[in-house]
């Protein structure tokens, strides 16, 4: 069967959905090891046989080191009572950490950051990981005030 109709190609994704997936794998494999990020992202960009490292996964990969203490309190700040960040799965901790950087520290729109990073969920995570990574992330984004 081929797509229904009115349907075009399936979307491929774009350069900074393939970034921001593969600094989610290097901080999801970081936080694993039990390794710093900065050290693994070094390890990658030398390794011959894998797809070189773009500048934007660079980017976010330093930002979520450089701002994690600030974006790990902000994210604790909104989790229900009784939850902890050591209590969220690896793959949601670190999507939440990647969106909530771009939110606070780069000019991307803040529906941008939370759809990327729901959609991430959605296709790497638990079947309720990306409702919890919306509803977290609209809870850090919603305007106060």
């Amino acid at each position: 069967m081929g797509p229904a109709p009115n349907q075009g190609p399936a979307r491929q994704p774009s350069t900074r959905t393939k970034a921001r997936k593969r600094a989610l794998d290097i901080l999801f494999e970081a936080e694993l090891r039990g390794i710093d990020p900065l050290e693994l992202l070094t390890e990658r960009r030398s390794e011959e046989n894998t797809p070189p490292v773009r500048v934007y996964t660079s980017e976010l990969v330093h930002g979520v080191v450089d701002h994690r203490d600030e974006i790990d309190t902000a994210i604790t700040g909104a989790l229900r009572p009784g939850w902890t960040l050591q209590r969220m799965p690896r793959i949601d901790r670190n999507l939440a950490r990647i969106a909530l950087f771009e939110v606070l520290h780069t000019d991307l729109a803040d529906k941008i950051a939370v759809a990327e990073a729901v959609a991430l969920a959605e296709e790497l995570s638990t079947d309720d990981s990306a409702s919890f990574v919306n509803g977290l992330l609209g809870t850090l984004t919603e305007p106060t005030g």
